[in-house]
């Protein structure tokens, strides 16, 4: 470390200010959106369940974001923190969060890489007031003691770690767009029924089994006639195989007691596809006579970052060997949050598991206590399934019991395994879904995030310490960008 690099106070190089109280019989004003705990993740934000409260015109300046502020979690994860890009106009923020903007010698991203890297060692846990639920209140942020290199080398660091950043999320936004197809596709076959309502439109036009088949084929692959015509020339076999789905689905629906479905297809019950349900489990921090095995849990909060290849929070535990004979996780499960959510973050996100998923944690994998395992009867039922909770989830149907003094939600899991209808196609079509869609998924779970995470990792505290050079670091993100 060079003589230039200084220990020094945190609060004597920033303004910070903790956002307003959440009071719905007090707060008066024009309502705003607002960001609470939920909505910060490292790096980013989360805009999926954004809130609002009344802020008065003379609240906007102390409570308001300016672009370049970082946002810091008060409680929850302390130390979170995103720095704030304006990507909502007039975005404020509620008392569960810091906004901080440096003063002249500290750079706001090299700061955020401070945190970064604070968060994964451990060493904010000394500031943190609380026994069982943690804060990092305003005079312990002040007090926090950082190392601050001179100025050009802070920019030089924020530069090399945010080039492998903006790579990561590159990659998280094709993630994002895999998953969208997936889901449309989905949709298409197993909501909309599209490919059956295409060649129903044809026939009682009056028009041929063949043109319907064609229709249907159109419905499946966006490709209109014409160049439907261009693709049978220049991909002959793609066009049969195309062709042979569409045969595949009926050209008639059938009445039913929720509503039409497709002829020869039926709605079940989401419980009575699942061959195992079982309840998470926590463990214990270290080993001992009862708990020898070595697992990562999955949280409901971990669930997020594994769709996007961000496993390093993953906790590892010890548990029972006969109980994680039960929850282990296998490829084909999925995983659903059952219990913890919050009126900005409700309970009900799930993930389905893959190979990839389960190479990337390397160790067996079981739910944590606040989740539950789904085994479906098979792996083709089971793509469906896990698209299934994606899109109610994100429809708000979420089957859930809130208490309106917590705000904590839960997951009827009972209800919901009775009452959660399912259309379920016959074995053909599923085989051909889950060959179609198991592509975007083994991409989405691809590994090359997780080689970039590292990186990061690695060289994270090295930089901020002075152990390597900044040309040493370079030439690494350069070959790293280049695999």
């Amino acid at each position: 470390m060079s003589s230039e690099w200084k220990q020094v106070r945190l609060g004597d190089f920033i303004d910070s200010c903790l956002g307003k109280m959440l009071d719905q019989k007090k707060n008066k004003g024009a309502f705003h959106p607002y960001l609470g705990n939920s909505n910060v993740r490292w790096g980013e934000f989360d805009f999926s369940n954004l809130a609002e409260m009344k802020f008065e015109d003379t609240e906007h300046e102390r409570y308001a974001l300016k672009k370049g502020d970082l946002v810091v979690c008060e409680g929850g994860e302390p130390g979170r923190c995103a720095i704030w890009e304006d990507e909502i106009p007039n975005m404020k923020i509620q008392k569960a969060l810091h906004r901080i903007r440096t003063l002249p010698g500290l750079v706001t991203k090299y700061l955020y890489y401070w945190f970064l890297l604070a968060g994964k060692t451990g060493s904010l846990e000394p500031y943190f007031t609380g026994t069982t639920i943690k804060h990092l209140t305003g005079r312990s942020l002040a007090d926090l003691t950082i190392t601050l290199p001179p100025v050009k080398h802070q920019e030089k660091c924020a530069l090399v770690l945010g080039s492998l950043d903006r790579k990561i999320t590159h990659n998280k936004k094709i993630n994002q767009t895999l998953e969208q197809m997936a889901q449309a596709l989905f949709k298409s076959w197993f909501v909309d029924f599209e490919p059956v309502k295409a060649k129903m439109t044809v026939l009682e036009a009056g028009g041929s089994q063949e043109d319907a088949t064609l229709a249907a084929m159109s419905a499946i692959s966006g490709k209109d006639a014409d160049t439907l015509a261009v693709f049978e020339r220049e991909h002959p076999e793609q066009y049969a195989e195309l062709k042979a789905t569409a045969e595949l689905f009926p050209s008639a629906m059938q009445e039913s007691e929720l509503g039409e479905i497709p002829e020869g297809w039926e709605f079940q019950p989401f419980g009575e596809l699942l061959s195992h349900t079982i309840g998470g489990d926590w463990g214990k921090d270290e080993s001992d006579d009862k708990h020898k095995m070595p697992v990562r849990i999955i949280r409901g909060t971990d669930i997020p970052n594994i769709k996007s290849c961000q496993d390093s929070n993953v906790p590892f535990r010890y548990v029972e060997e006969k109980k994680l004979k039960t929850r282990s996780l296998n490829a084909g499960d999925i995983v659903i949050e059952v219990s913890g959510g919050s009126p900005t973050q409700p309970t009900g996100r799930s993930i389905y598991v893959t190979n990839e998923i389960l190479k990337r944690l390397s160790l067996p994998v079981e739910p944590a206590s606040f989740c539950r395992l789904f085994r479906p009867k098979s792996k083709e039922l089971g793509m469906v399934l896990g698209l299934h909770l994606e899109r109610i989830y994100q429809d708000g149907k979420t089957w859930l019991y809130q208490n309106q003094s917590t705000g904590i939600s839960n997951f009827q899991t009972k209800v919901f395994l009775e009452n959660e209808m399912v259309a379920v196609a016959p074995s053909e079509i599923l085989k051909l879904f889950y060959k179609t869609t198991l592509p975007f998924v083994k991409l989405m779970h691809s590994s090359e995030n997780i080689k970039l995470t590292q990186l990061r990792d690695t060289l994270l505290p090295k930089l901020l310490s002075g152990e390597i050079t900044l040309p040493e670091a370079e030439q690494a993100v350069s070959e790293a960008e280049n695999v």
